[in-house]
């Protein structure tokens, strides 16, 4: 069995033609998009567009020169695209980050796939057997998965496989969110999701990442790289390894390895383009909620000691909260309220799952631990620099 190829290709800005020819680069090794499309197939392109909207300078969304210059791709080989994600909010979701601009200039369909609606499908997964999936992936011949680079407050890293978890209705992400409350179990489902859906090729927007706070309240860093690959965990396994990640000790990437769903061993993964070794950066500074991974040698009691002090809890800001009731309604613990024209989150209802984190665009959620945790965490920290570095 061949190995699952990796391209990693210089991108230095978003520039259209500069974006356009680093996607060209990548998909080069991978047998070019003839390989994946013909003419007269349906192509959905999907996007990471995250809720509520917000500027594409943010790196929160996968950038729209990205989407662009992909678009613009496949457009030569078929008129039949579109592209899009599911997003909540009033108005036009799309205008701020750019995204309607690109679907008008372009003339390609920008879907909300909550307005397409879903269909249930089975899903023979670990934790999932029926699933509803958008319908614009289901009637499409080809997906294409566009991925942003980001850190993640529940599961460490977001990448292609966890993009795929906008398929499925916005009231289910918040109830599996509740229902596989701990890493493990959420990351089989994150799993079962992605291999129902198996798009045919991924290409990761990784030329403005974001660190820290991930998804949506990180610092945007500079990477300066397009990836794309046949497989979506290799590509995450290779975006692990860039931003100083054990692959294997990502829990989508794990279990995704195990369950062959992919390849998440970089020793099994053939890289092509920018070494490797050329790409890595500084480790990525990870959100305060990152699993811990270096207590494997800890006593059994003061490791759970240790981790019970690094668990971050979610706490509302009240001078920077607007009342907007985002938090309120995504909460799948019911945990988030509002008192007045404030948010508040009760921490006994808490299942940490993060999610008012992710929702709100007014950074009035903090995640916070006590003060030994965040002394331990600071530790963690330099310990980890210090082994990638080594």
């Amino acid at each position: 069995m061949s190995k699952p190829r990796v391209a990693v290709v210089r991108c230095r800005g978003y520039e259209r033609s500069e974006v356009a020819s680093a996607v060209e680069e990548a998909l080069r090794p991978l047998g070019g998009l003839e390989s994946f499309v013909r003419p007269g197939d349906r192509v959905f392109v999907k996007v990471n567009h995250l809720s509520p909207p917000a500027p594409p300078e943010r790196a929160i969304v996968t950038h729209p020169a990205v989407a662009e210059a992909v678009l613009e791709r496949l457009l030569k080989i078929t008129s039949l695209v579109s592209f899009g994600d599911d997003v909540q909010g009033e108005g036009d979701p799309f205008q701020l980050s750019g995204y309607r601009e690109v679907a008008l200039r372009l003339g390609v369909p920008l879907v909300n796939l909550k307005e397409q609606g879903f269909s249930e499908v089975d899903c023979p997964g670990k934790v999932l057997n029926r699933l509803y999936i958008a319908r614009a992936i289901l009637e499409a011949d080809v997906v294409v998965n566009l991925p942003k680079l980001k850190t993640h407050s529940l599961t460490t890293l977001t990448g292609a496989v966890k993009n795929l978890y906008g398929v499925i209705p916005g009231g289910f992400r918040s109830s599996y969110h509740g229902r596989f409350s701990q890493l493990a179990a959420f990351s089989q489902a994150l799993v079962d999701i992605y291999a129902a859906v198996l798009p045919s090729l991924h290409i990761l927007d990784a030329v403005v990442g974001m660190e820290g706070e991930g998804p949506a309240a990180g610092s945007p860093r500079e990477v300066g790289l397009v990836l794309a690959s046949r497989d979506a965990v290799a590509l995450d396994a290779a975006a692990a390894h860039i931003i100083g990640l054990e692959p294997l000790g990502v829990g989508t990437i794990q279990v995704a390895h195990e369950r062959g769903v992919g390849v998440g061993d970089l020793g099994e993964i053939e890289l092509v383009g920018e070494p490797l070794e050329m790409a890595q950066l500084t480790p990525f500074a990870l959100p305060s909620t990152a699993p811990v991974r270096y207590l494997g040698r800890v006593p059994p009691a003061l490791a759970r000691l240790f981790t019970n002090q690094l668990t971050a809890y979610p706490r509302v800001l009240p001078h920077q909260c607007v009342g907007c009731g985002a938090c309120v309604s995504i909460c799948p613990a019911g945990a988030a309220a509002m008192q007045g024209n404030k948010a508040r989150i009760d921490r006994r209802r808490c299942i940490r799952c993060m999610c008012c984190h992710e929702v709100c665009r007014y950074d009035a959620v903090l995640l916070r631990r006590s003060l030994f945790g965040r002394a331990l965490h600071r530790s963690l920290q330099v310990a980890r620099r210090r082994l990638s570095s080594s």
